[in-house]
């Protein structure tokens, strides 16, 4: 929501609306564009990095010790 919020505030910069407001335009689209983007990596990316990285692991990491009565994670 915030971005949301941000992104139509700077509309007017980046559309050019305004007094001298062509000087500003680049701005206006370059704060659209990395509002839009970190968006992507905030509700998309790092949720599914983190998802993949916090899997359990099915096999014992080499040289863990048996514990006398665990059942062994391959099996």
């Amino acid at each position: 929501m915030t971005s949301l919020a941000t992104v139509l505030g700077v509309l007017p910069i980046a559309m050019g609306l305004g007094a001298a407001a062509k000087s500003r335009v680049p701005m206006g689209i370059a704060i659209i564009g990395g509002l839009m983007f970190a968006l992507l990596l905030t509700l998309y990316v790092v949720p599914a990095l983190y998802s993949y990285m916090s899997r359990e692991r099915s096999v014992d990491p080499p040289g863990r010790p048996a514990i006398p009565g665990e059942t062994p994670a391959h099996a």
